[in-house]
């Protein structure tokens, strides 16, 4: 038996995240998806737009809205939100189906401009070009060893922030890594991580 904050059983008896197993969604979410490599500049462009958003909320206000985002962004889609226009934006202020935050939505926008100057792959590379060696990792056993940010995402933030990206700082970067794959942050004893 683990503490309350290392692996917990989940419904089906397999330990896991304590934070993956408040509900239905997050089992999910943290099963099939989190901490699995994300490549391709519109996943990710996806992800970080979606972290952002996250910034100051929980997660599952998010991943309960994501087809909503979905719809609402062209599918993340980096040339075609690049193209939003002023009616877009105002469109956006209203939907209910996503976060209405005005300079979230704004950074949203920017940053698909930015990343629509990018040649195809760079978003990809830069990213995953911060991602640490697993090797000079030490794998979590509890929530207490897992960080809020590393060396790594800072580096990520600045570097991503000096090409014009907006609402990327340090903590939201390392979500970012943890989201995509680029670091391993499930517990040792946690049934996602066995299964990777």
């Amino acid at each position: 038996m683990s503490d309350e904050s290392g692996a917990v059983a989940g419904p089906d008896g397999g330990l896991r995240c304590p934070w993956g197993l408040s509900t239905e969604d997050y089992v999910t979410y943290h099963d099939e998806e989190w901490g699995r490599p994300v490549r391709g500049d519109d996943a990710l462009y996806e992800r970080l737009c979606l972290e952002a958003f996250q910034s100051g909320l929980s997660w599952i206000t998010i991943l309960r809205r994501r087809e909503g985002f979905r719809a609402a962004f062209a599918d993340f889609r980096i040339a075609s939100v690049a193209e939003f226009t002023d009616k877009d934006r105002e469109r956006l202020l209203a939907d209910p189906g996503i976060i209405r935050n005005r300079a979230k939505i704004d950074a949203t926008l920017a940053n698909a401009r930015v990343l629509a100057d990018w040649s195809e792959g760079e978003l990809d590379s830069l990213i995953w070009s911060f991602a640490p060696d697993p090797a000079t990792r030490e794998i979590p056993r509890t929530l207490a060893d897992v960080p809020a940010i590393t060396d790594e995402s800072t580096a990520l933030s600045k570097e991503l922030k000096k090409r014009g990206i907006r609402f990327v700082g340090p903590t939201t970067a390392y979500a970012l890594m943890q989201a995509c794959g680029l670091v391993d942050d499930h517990l040792a004893d946690c049934v996602a991580r066995k299964a990777s």
